[in-house]
């Protein structure tokens, strides 16, 4: 799946809410985020750049929830609670997409997802942000 940079299709698990993202740098972008909300939300995230992801349907139903700083701006369906996608704090004109939202992939898809040091935040440490692991799949099949 690298490279693939085409436009992808997604929503929420209702439905209430789809959107359209155009993948920045197709699935290179993959990862996880050691932070506390993402350790807890568990989601495997793509990025897309500002304006790269256009609503087509529910906006009205996408709520939104920022912590610490209030830079990050994470949204998610107020009627099932399924994160979408968030306003990176980072580098605020990138979005990170929910690949388990865009559809026909799953998390699973990616046998290794590098996971990032969201604990020591490039912002709060202006340090690069560095790899802290990396998470695998093996199918058992």
């Amino acid at each position: 799946m690298s490279g693939d940079t085409k436009v992808r299709v997604g929503q929420c698990h209702c439905g209430a809410v789809r959107f359209e993202a155009t993948l920045s740098d197709g699935f290179n972008s993959i990862r996880r985020c050691t932070c506390s909300y993402c350790r807890m939300r568990g989601a495997v995230v793509v990025m897309a750049e500002m304006g790269g992801i256009k609503i087509l349907q529910g906006e009205d139903a996408l709520t939104t929830y920022r912590f610490h700083t209030g830079s990050a701006q994470h949204f998610f369906c107020s009627r099932c609670g399924i994160y979408t996608h968030h306003q990176r704090r980072s580098d605020q004109n990138l979005y990170a997409v929910n690949v388990a939202c865009l559809d026909g992939l799953s998390p699973f898809d990616f046998s290794e997802v590098p996971v990032m040091d969201g604990i020591n935040h490039t912002n709060d440490t202006g340090k690069p942000t560095r790899q802290a692991g990396t998470l695998r799949f093996i199918p058992t099949d």
